[in-house]
């Protein structure tokens, strides 16, 4: 038999045939979107393997999901060098039109969510997102006093909610998608920058917080 021959039988390792059932996923993903639903047989009929692997290898459908978003933020994320040393405000911003650029993948972040499987983890970077935070509140780019992981998370929210309905919302308020997204954009940076400022404090109170007026 010659080289050739043998190269072209060479049996794929449970890596490189994981790694082909996600991109797989993700092509299907694309090109059908997420809530056609996946055929765990197309899937598997595109990436080239037996059907039967899909389970061997993610046990449920719901796992072989979970796993394509988890790799996709993975890659993303390792795209993005820099990205957690960029202070709050930017890195928020960032990712708002990060996922504006990804919305199949937060629509498939919100099913699984929705499908309520308790795996899924919509902050799988959480631990280095911690650490910039922190960091955000000694350097100053949050308040001292800020609620950062809530700043975070509702910032997530309303980044993600409007890439789901951001097409429903171009339809009613009759706005071109591309410009609704422009201005979506500065209204974000506007709530984030309203985050990251410090409280106002009353010049005649000495740094104290104003007293409320007399009834």
């Amino acid at each position: 038999m010659s080289e050739t021959g043998k190269a072209r039988r060479r049996r794929r390792t449970r890596e490189e045939t994981e790694a082909e059932l996600l991109a797989a996923a993700h092509r299907l993903l694309r090109r059908d979107g997420v809530l056609a639903g996946v055929n765990l047989r197309e899937i598997a009929t595109e990436a080239g393997v037996n059907h039967g692997q899909i389970y061997q290898y993610f046990g449920t459908r719901q796992a072989l999901l979970r796993a394509s978003v988890a790799d996709l933020v993975e890659r993303q994320t390792a795209d993005r060098d820099g990205h957690w040393d960029l202070p709050f405000a930017q890195r928020r911003e960032a990712m708002f039109h990060h996922r504006l650029e990804e919305p199949e993948l937060v629509k498939l972040e919100a099913l699984l969510a929705l499908d309520g499987d308790e795996d899924f983890s919509p902050f799988p970077k959480f631990a280095q997102t911690r650490q910039s935070l922190e960091r955000d509140t000694a350097d100053g780019a949050l308040p001292q006093d800020a609620d950062a992981v809530a700043a975070h998370v509702m910032t997530a929210a309303a980044q993600m909610g409007y890439v789901i309905f951001r097409e429903a919302y171009a339809r009613d308020t009759g706005i071109a998608l591309e410009e609704l997204d422009e201005r979506a954009a500065r209204a974000f940076a506007l709530m984030v920058a309203g985050l990251a400022a410090p409280a106002p404090v009353d010049a005649d109170t000495d740094g104290r917080a104003a007293p409320e007026a007399a009834m």
